[in-house]
Parts: C-alpha cells; sequence; structure tokens
C-alpha cells in the first residue's frame, strides 16, 4: 500500500449511486483501527476504502466488483494515471453532446487500458446525474447531462487516487468468491445494489446481471458467514422490513443520508440507511 494521503480520503475519482462518500465516517468507526486485508467487493467509488487508506489503516486491500469498466478503470489509473490524464484533457477540450455519444459509442473492450478509463471517467463526469446503468447487452446507456462546467480533468484528484491505489489487488468478480479469503484481522465492506424502498423503486442495473432478491438471500447468509469466521465487517442497505428481516439477531444500526440521485427530484432528500454489523445483537434484559 501507498503512504497515508488524507488529501484523498474524501474525494473518489468517481461518482456513483450510493456513494458513501456521506456515511463514510459512520462506517470507518465501526471497523478496526488496524486491517490485516481490507475487502470491498461491491466497490463503486470506493469511497470508505479510500477513507481508510489515507488515514494509514489498512495494510493490504482486495477491491472487487462485477462491473468490468469499474475495475478496468481503477487498472488503469493503478498503472497509468498520467495516460489517463492526457485522454481526459482531450475528451474536455472536445466535449460537447456530440462527443458524449461518440465515447458512449465506443467499444470499450477494444480500447487500450488507459482509453478505457478515461471513457468510463468521462461518461461519468458527463452524463444524465452521474448514473452509471446499463443494458441487456451490458452497454452504457445514460443520456447526456446537461452541466454547464463538467470537471472532467481533475488531476490532483485521479493523482491522489492513483497512490492509494498503488499495491491494491483488483478483481473482477462476484462478492461470495471476493469474500472467501477473509480470516479474522482482515474487515470487510459491503455496499450491494440496495433492496428497494418500494416496489417501484428497484434498480441493479450497475452491471450487466441483475441484483435481485435471490442475490441478497445470498448476500445474507455470506455475511452471516463471516460473523461465524469472526472477520469484522459492514454492510449497508435500505432501511425495510425486508432488510431487518435478513439481517435478525445481528447488531445494526438506522442512520441518516442525503439521496442526492434520483429521476424524479421529488423524492431526493433525507432517508435512513442500515449499517449491520458482523456480531450477534446483546441479549435483552439480562
Amino acid at each position: 500500500m501507498a503512504r497515508p494521503d488524507r488529501g484523498a480520503s474524501a474525494r473518489p475519482p468517481l461518482k456513483w449511486a450510493g456513494s458513501k462518500r456521506q456515511l463514510a465516517d459512520e462506517i470507518v468507526s465501526r471497523l478496526p483501527a488496524t486491517i490485516g486485508t481490507y475487502y470491498e467487493p461491491f466497490a463503486g467509488s470506493a469511497a470508505v476504502f479510500f477513507a481508510l487508506a489515507a488515514a494509514g489503516r489498512v495494510r493490504r486491500a482486495v477491491l472487487s466488483d462485477t462491473n468490468p469498466e469499474l475495475v478496468a478503470t481503477y487498472r488503469a489509473l493503478q498503472r497509468d494515471v498520467e495516460g489517463v490524464l492526457a485522454h481526459l484533457e482531450q475528451h474536455a477540450a472536445a466535449h460537447g453532446e456530440e462527443h458524449f455519444y461518440e465515447v458512449r459509442a465506443l467499444e470499450p473492450r477494444g480500447l487500450s487500458l488507459t482509453e478505457r478509463g478515461a471513457r468510463l471517467i468521462y461518461l461519468n463526469r458527463t452524463c444524465f446525474n452521474g448514473l452509471y446503468r446499463v443494458n441487456a447487452s451490458g452497454a452504457f446507456n445514460v443520456p447526456f447531462g446537461r452541466y454547464k462546467n463538467p470537471r472532467i480533468y481533475d488531476p490532483e484528484r485521479l493523482r491522489a487516487a492513483a497512490r492509494l491505489l498503488k499495491g491494491v489487488t483488483l478483481r473482477e468478480e462476484d462478492f461470495e468468491r471476493a469474500c472467501a479469503a477473509a480470516q479474522p484481522g482482515d474487515a470487510v465492506y459491503l455496499d450491494p445494489p440496495y433492496l428497494p424502498i418500494s416496489e417501484t423503486a428497484y434498480f441493479s442495473s450497475y452491471a450487466r446481471e441483475k441484483f435481485g432478491r435471490a442475490e441478497h438471500e445470498r448476500l445474507a447468509a455470506a455475511f452471516r458467514g463471516l460473523t461465524t469466521r469472526r472477520v469484522a465487517a459492514v454492510l449497508s442497505n435500505s432501511d425495510t422490513p425486508e432488510t431487518r428481516r435478513l439481517y435478525t439477531g445481528l447488531e445494526y444500526a438506522s442512520v441518516g443520508v442525503t439521496r442526492t440521485i434520483h429521476a424524479d427530484a421529488s423524492r431526493r432528500g433525507a432517508v435512513s440507511e442500515l449499517l449491520v454489523l458482523a456480531r450477534r445483537a446483546a441479549r435483552r434484559g439480562r
């Protein structure tokens, strides 16, 4: 791992629906002061990783996700941040609606690693609401966002992220496999696509494979497995009766956050989320 870089702790390189920048302090306070290997299987913006790494609390880290473009982008920053920046400077100079759709139409697997990383960062900074959404074929399909002055070329932020990513293991894999090697002394943070707060609120299109109720059941079983193996772990999810049912018997806390990304502006605002801990809830009345 690179040396601590406190200036990077609140500045993940990507915007991400459900990013944990608001809750980073709440989450890291529930993780050990010193961590052997830190696992974050639903990497997203990796806000918790960046907070921990900037504070020097992680010896080793494994970031993983089933989204291949996300993993490729972190690899590009890790291996050649200057190459990524050079491509982003070109995107910034050419930015406009026509350029956006030309870049969106590119087949990412036909690009170099730095081009691929710059493509995702550019789209992330300029698409509608900063969303990441793919269609059934796995193609990014979020429309153009009409920002007055999007920050496309941001050398300070990306170089700081690249320093913290040095030595980090990056994998494209399922959460169950990602958690399998965790042992006492390690720590895991799980931030899955959330259970819906209503029947019309389901959104799980961050990757080609959807994350539905069956996957949430499997995740709950994996989380209980971490509890049995005495691995320090925190999981976040929406505060719903279904979530509480899945994690019955475990300790959890309800925390308030402000939702800033939603297609319907009237549904943005304060909501409650659950932080579940990999330990049994204390028995009452004893």
